[in-house]
């Protein structure tokens, strides 16, 4: 087999399961970095208040001591349940998925992150069924549009994330939005162009500027058979929504891309598959 030479359709397939593989391999190296630094954070804490609590002999202080070691102790459960819900949602098939449960996790992941930037996080979450997914595929696409959305709104902001139910399309509806500056309309059709960027490089988080991550969100969900659209107001923020099936135990072998709305006064952008 090794001597036999690959067709150009065999070698265009190769290189995207190579490429895939890379995105697969830096989106998990970006969240061993955040993990680290949020388990550096809960120890700095726990190592500063058991000195002091060692410093110091009076109760109260011990008590505060005890108080906030306990509090970063349960934070770092946080962060270690979260991580083991990515393990969970390591393996590579369809199926039926939690949306509410991987959004849960993922923003324990961007909790501190999110509170030093002041981004008030608001989830508004209607009763949804599950939908057919790749659990750690989805959740790559949501720590890249909250960390996005994050950076939008460097002065700070609210981050808005809805769940909702779209029967007549058999579709669960993610939309998350931001407060932030917005996207101008002539940037809004290059977004999900790989190697695009309106970002000038990483920000001081080590994050962003590299104009894979959008293109990665819109093949992540093309390959769900679902939908991405981009609804932005430059000065009032920006809206993805993701349209993803609803899992069914009998998949049909077509399902229908549900029409997403866009509000008065917005530009707007959709990806989705054609499938």
């Amino acid at each position: 087999m090794s001597g036999e030479k690959l067709t150009p359709e065999q070698e265009i397939e190769l290189l995207k399961r190579q490429l895939a593989q890379a995105q697969r391999m830096a989106a998990l190296g970006e969240l061993a970095g955040t993990t680290t630094h949020e388990f550096n954070n809960v120890l700095m804490t726990i190592l500063n208040y058991a000195k002091l609590g060692l410093r110091h002999k009076d109760d109260a202080t011990r008590d505060k001591a005890l108080s906030k070691i306990l509090a970063a102790a349960q934070r770092a459960e946080k962060i270690t349940n979260s991580v083991l819900g990515l393990a969970r949602n390591r393996q590579e098939e369809f199926a039926p998925t939690q949306l509410s449960q991987l959004i849960n996790e993922s923003l324990v992941l961007l909790e501190r992150e999110m509170a030093k930037y002041r981004v008030n996080v608001r989830c508004e979450f209607a009763e949804v069924p599950c939908v057919r997914a790749i659990g750690n595929q989805i959740q790559q696409v949501l720590l890249n549009l909250m960390t996005n959305a994050r950076q939008a709104m460097p002065s700070g902001g609210e981050l808005i994330i809805q769940l909702a139910h779209d029967p007549a399309a058999k579709a669960v509806d993610l939309t998350i939005r931001d407060t932030g500056s917005g996207i101008p309309r002539e940037q809004l059709p290059k977004i999900f162009d790989r190697y695009y960027s309106t970002k000038s490089g990483p920000d001081e988080t080590g994050k962003g500027g590299t104009g894979v991550g959008l293109a990665t969100c819109k093949d992540i969900i093309e390959a769900h058979q679902g939908r991405i659209r981009v609804q932005s107001t430059v000065g009032r923020g920006t809206a993805f929504t993701i349209a993803l099936p609803v899992y069914q135990d009998r998949p049909e072998t077509s399902l229908p891309l549900p029409k997403l709305g866009v509000p008065t006064g917005e530009t707007s952008l959709s990806a989705a598959s054609d499938s």
